[in-house]
């Protein structure tokens, strides 16, 4: 059984347009706007995360032979890790 994949930058972000449109309707409870806050704030980490991967990724681009490509991402807790 595979993972579930998470998801994509854009969806995440037509998440949190959804859930702006609902917390600026006055006719949501309390309730209802702390938990779409609470959901917005995990959303908006999220697609910090894909903009900072995407980052790291464009950061690792090298010139090879005239073409570029791109190398993978190692963390610091992986051995060969690039600076």
């Amino acid at each position: 059984m595979s993972k579930k994949q998470p998801p994509t930058f854009a969806e995440t972000l037509t998440q949190l347009e959804a859930l702006t449109t609902r917390l600026e309707d006055s006719d949501t409870s309390l309730e209802q706007s702390l938990q779409d806050f609470e959901q917005g704030v995990q959303l908006i980490r999220q697609a910090q995360q894909s903009l900072q991967e995407a980052e790291q990724k464009v950061q690792l681009l090298l010139e090879k032979e005239g073409k570029p490509v791109a190398a993978p991402f190692h963390d610091g807790d992986e051995e060969g890790a690039t600076e």
